[in-house]
């Protein structure tokens, strides 16, 4: 198990991970070091693929607090999708390419699974 520090925002957060078969690191805990009272934080986070390249789905479950832009919308990649609430922590979901946003399977108050497609962009 390896110990690594992470800043969100500015506020550092100590994290374990612990290599589970295949490689792939999965975090079993995480501490806040310098936690604030009240304070959320906002992460972008990294895009699972669901299919295809343009397929945006859910990184961890949690339920959609806000959705960014709607069926049809252009966007760049980066560019906030929606906003995903887990962990008692508000998550941007970004758009992983430049594309049309083809198919949004969510909306505001859903709860969503690891992995479940969200959207694609085309």
């Amino acid at each position: 198990m390896n110990k690594y520090i992470i800043k969100v925002n500015g506020t550092p957060y100590e994290v374990e991970v612990e290599e589970v078969g295949g490689g792939r690191p999965v975090a079993v805990s995480s501490n806040p070091r310098a936690s604030k009272p009240g304070h959320t934080a906002s992460a972008r986070l990294a895009q699972p693929q669901a299919g295809k390249p343009g397929d945006v789905a859910a990184p961890m479950p949690g339920t959609v607090l806000k959705l960014k832009v709607n069926l049809g919308d252009e966007v760049k990649k980066g560019q906030v999708l929606l906003i995903l609430e887990a962990m008692k922590m508000e998550n941007e979901i970004v758009a992983p390419a430049d594309g049309k946003v083809t198919v949004l399977t969510v909306e505001a108050g859903k709860s969503v699974t690891a992995g479940e497609l969200m959207a694609s962009i085309a």
